[in-house]
């Protein structure tokens, strides 16, 4: 691989204490086109995540010391924009939840075909921007074309007290500080942006939001519409934005005038 090709690669972190599962997807990646580091632990993880932040990581759930959960917690509170990806044993329905409201952006169960979670490896990274080449070219770009005006008009959608930038892909609180939100979050606020007032129900979201990143049960998407209430309603108990409608599923309502 040229250095320009390094340059352009997808970065991925493989943290698994499973030393041949670790080789076989570091080579496997590789001969894709991906750039890949190995942990086989948290601890090594969280030092080569303060080294270079990865475009997308891949956590195991079950591993001895820190398990994947705690570190996607981290993660989460400290790099909202990388990918993740959770692995978990076949069958553990709570591991997977928890993953889900800690915010992880896909899992799959162990054990896996390379090939799936290759095809959903590269379709997270086209939601989350994570393709190098369009990094390169906003990174490449002056200062001044890089900046978003934030008060152009179309850009933003108001949340109840909070805006979600299209353009950016980030969501602004009322006091104009930045709340960050996963790519699946920002996929599931921009699709109801694009919806007002219409209620969708569960196959529309899953079918437009998030691709095949969701999972089959309509669990996955409460849950992060519960995260998402979390973030911008006043009372996420009362929710008076993104409201439920009954035995079909939920309903964008923006503020009046």
């Amino acid at each position: 691989m040229s250095s320009n090709e390094a340059d352009s690669a997808p970065r991925l972190l493989v943290v698994d204490d499973e030393s041949e599962l670790r080789s076989l997807l570091a080579e496997y990646f590789g001969r894709h086109g991906f750039e890949v580091r190995t942990a086989p632990d948290a601890a090594v993880a969280r030092r080569l995540f303060a080294e270079s932040l990865p475009d997308l990581a891949i956590l195991d759930v079950n591993m001895p010391g820190e398990n994947g959960l705690s570190l996607a917690r981290w993660l989460r509170d400290t790099h909202p924009r990388v990918g993740l990806v959770m692995l978990t044993t076949a069958g553990e329905a709570v591991d997977r939840i928890v993953g889900l409201e800690l915010g992880a952006d896909d899992y799959l169960p162990k054990p896996f075909e390379t090939r799936e979670l290759l095809a959903r490896v590269r379709a997270l990274l086209r939601r989350i921007g994570g393709v190098a080449e369009a990094a390169a070219a906003s990174a490449a770009a002056p200062p001044a074309a890089a900046v978003v005006p934030v008060a152009a008009p179309g850009q933003r959608i108001a949340f109840g007290a909070c805006a979600l930038d299209l353009d950016e892909r980030r969501l602004f609180g009322a006091d104009g500080a930045e709340i960050p939100i996963t790519a699946a979050e920002f996929d599931l606020l921009a699709l109801f942006a694009r919806h007002p007032n219409r209620p969708l129900n569960r196959d529309q979201i899953m079918e437009q939001a998030h691709n095949r990143g969701w999972d089959v049960f309509d669990r996955s998407i409460d849950l992060r519409v519960m995260r998402l209430r979390r973030k911008i309603e006043r009372n996420p108990d009362k929710p008076e934005v993104l409201k439920t409608v009954r035995n079909v599923g939920y309903v964008f309502v923006p503020a009046a005038g």
